[in-house]
């Protein structure tokens, strides 16, 4: 189990299109900042329908959407 797996799941139950999540509430799901390793580790999100479009640093925030593509 992926350590980011928790956020990949409330993702997938809730269904929306398209997630605009800030660092602090990706802390609130997980129970720890994102790191890193979530760059390698957003891969994942493919398997449940979804993809990271957009991380911003400055904002914190990461923006996700569902793949339309079927990948």
């Amino acid at each position: 189990m992926s350590k980011y797996e928790p956020l990949w799941k409330y993702i997938k139950v809730n269904e929306k299109a398209e997630y605009k999540i800030s660092y602090e509430e990706i802390k609130n799901i997980l129970g720890f900042d994102i790191d890193h390793s979530f760059l390698t580790y957003k891969k994942e999100l493919l398997e449940y329908g979804y993809e990271v479009i957009k991380i911003s640093i400055k904002e914190k925030y990461v923006l996700i959407q569902k793949n339309e593509s079927g990948i």
